[in-house]
C-alpha cells in the first residue's frame, strides 16, 4: 500500500465535510487497489475505482500530446464523475448535476495532497574528520596564532 489507510480515510472525511457537492469518493492506486472510500461496502468502492480507472484509460488513449492526463470530468444529465491523478495515486468522486467543476477539482486536489505520502526528509551527510585531518587543522591553527604579533594593553590604558 502506498499510504497509511487512516490518512486516506481522513482525507475523504475532510473532503466530504468541506464539499457539499461530493456524493461519493474513493482513493485508489494505479493498480486499482482501494485505500479509502466514502461508500459503506468495499464492492461498491472497488466498482467506482474500476470505473474511474477505465475512464482515465479511455481518455488517456484519445488525448492529444504526450503529457500524462491529470484530471478528468465526465458529465451526464444526472451528475458527474471527477477523477484526479497525481503519480500513482488517484481520487475519484461523483456529484449531482451541474456541479461547480473548478471547485470540485480544487477540493479533490487538496484531498489528494493530504493522501499522498510525504517525501522523506533528507538528512545531512554526517562528516567525520579523520585523526590526520584533525591534526592538520590543529597545526594550521597553531601556525596562524604564531604569526600574529602579540598585542598587550598597557595597564593604565583606557
Amino acid at each position: 500500500m502506498l499510504w497509511p489507510e487512516m490518512d486516506a480515510q481522513q482525507a475523504l472525511a475532510d473532503l466530504t465535510e468541506i464539499s457539499s457537492q461530493i456524493q461519493a469518493a474513493v482513493v485508489f492506486d494505479d493498480t486499482g487497489k482501494v485505500a479509502a472510500s466514502t461508500l459503506g461496502d468495499s464492492p461498491r468502492a472497488a466498482e467506482l475505482a474500476q470505473a474511474a480507472g477505465g475512464l482515465l484509460a479511455a481518455a488517456e488513449a484519445v488525448k492529444p500530446g504526450e503529457s500524462a492526463l491529470t484530471q478528468l470530468e465526465v458529465a451526464t444529465g444526472e451528475g458527474s464523475v471527477f477523477v484526479v491523478r497525481a503519480g500513482k495515486t488517484v481520487i475519484a468522486a461523483t456529484t449531482g448535476s451541474n456541479p461547480t467543476a473548478g471547485l470540485v477539482f480544487y477540493d479533490l486536489k487538496s484531498a489528494l495532497r493530504n493522501v499522498r505520502p510525504k517525501p522523506a526528509a533528507k538528512k545531512p551527510a554526517a562528516t567525520t574528520k579523520s585523526a590526520a585531518a584533525k591534526k592538520t587543522a590543529t597545526a594550521a591553527k597553531k601556525k596562524a596564532a604564531a604569526r600574529k604579533p602579540a598585542t598587550r594593553k598597557k595597564p593604565d590604558a583606557p
